[in-house]
C-alpha cells in the first residue's frame, strides 16, 4: 500500500457559508463522538487522521455472507443461521439493496431537517420479520479469538453505535424499524491443529436492542460544531491528540 504524502486536502471540507448539501457518514459521527477535535480538523480543516491498513480478511467474509444472503433473498427464504437462531425473517428485498451497501457515493441518506447535512450510512443487510413485516438491521463483524465473541467490550460501543444509527436512517426514510438488531459474528479458530490452505470460522448471531434517542441530537451537535469558528478541545481519550501532544512538548 503506497505511503499518503499529505493528510490535508482541499475537496470534502465543509463550508459555513455554503448552502450545497454536505454528506456526512455513520463513520464521521462515530470520530465527532470519539473525538470532536478531530472530527472538526478532518471535516472543517481537511487534516486526516493517519489511515488504517485495510482489513482483507474481514472484508472477503463480508463478501461472502453478503453473497450467502442474497440467494436465499432471491429464494425469498431463510438463510441457516436465521433457522439456526430461531429468528423469524427473511433477508429484505429492495430494489435499493446494493446502493444501500455502497459507502462511498450512496448508501441510504437522509437529509437532516435545519441542516446542510446529508447523513449517510452503508448497511450490510437488512431482512423483514414475517409477521410484523419490521425491518431488521443486521451488521456483519469478523475476529479471530480465544473463547466466544460477544458485543461486551467497551470498545465494542462503536459498533452498537453503528447498529443504531442504522436503524436512525431506516426509520426517517419512512421505514418500520424493529428495536431488535443482529450482529453475524464470524470467529476464525485458531486450535483446530492444521491449516491445510483452510481458514474454519464459527458464525454467532448476536441480538442487540438498540436505542436510536440519541441519533438526531449528536448529529445536530455535528452541525453546530462545524459552524463555529473555534476548533473543539481534544477528547481525554484521543490517542491521536495525546500523541501529538506529547510530540508539541518533547519539541520544544
Amino acid at each position: 500500500m503506497p505511503a499518503k504524502t499529505s493528510y490535508s486536502r482541499v475537496r470534502n471540507i465543509f463550508d459555513p457559508s455554503s448552502q450545497s448539501p454536505f454528506r456526512i457518514s455513520r463513520s464521521k459521527l462515530e470520530l465527532f463522538l470519539n473525538c470532536p477535535r478531530c472530527f472538526y480538523l478532518d471535516r472543517r480543516l481537511g487534516v486526516d487522521r493517519p489511515p488504517s491498513f485495510p482489513f482483507n480478511l474481514n472484508s472477503a467474509v463480508d463478501r461472502l455472507l453478503k453473497s450467502e444472503f442474497d440467494q436465499c433473498r432471491a429464494k425469498a427464504q431463510p438463510q441457516s443461521l436465521m433457522v439456526e437462531y430461531g429468528i423469524d425473517a427473511i433477508p429484505f428485498s429492495h430494489p435499493q439493496i446494493d446502493d444501500w451497501r455502497e459507502a462511498l457515493h450512496k448508501g441510504i441518506q437522509y437529509a437532516v431537517p435545519g441542516t446542510t447535512f446529508i447523513f449517510t450510512g452503508a448497511i450490510d443487510d437488512v431482512w423483514i420479520q414475517n409477521k410484523t413485516k419490521d425491518l431488521i438491521i443486521v451488521d456483519y463483524k469478523a475476529t479471530s479469538k480465544k473463547g466466544d465473541v460477544t458485543i461486551d467490550e467497551e470498545w465494542q460501543r462503536s459498533y452498537k453505535n453503528q447498529m443504531e444509527m442504522y436503524q436512525w436512517l431506516f426509520r426517517m426514510n419512512g421505514f418500520e424499524v424493529s428495536s431488535t438488531g443482529y450482529f453475524v459474528y464470524c470467529n476464525g479458530k485458531s486450535d483446530v491443529g492444521e491449516f491445510n490452505n483452510q481458514l474454519r470460522f464459527e458464525t454467532k448471531v448476536i441480538p442487540y436492542e438498540g436505542d436510536t434517542a440519541w441519533v438526531e441530537g449528536k448529529i445536530r451537535e455535528t452541525y453546530s460544531t462545524l459552524m463555529s469558528q473555534a476548533i473543539p478541545d481534544a477528547a481525554n481519550t484521543c490517542d491521536y491528540c495525546k500523541y501529538i501532544a506529547a510530540v508539541q512538548s518533547t519539541a520544544r
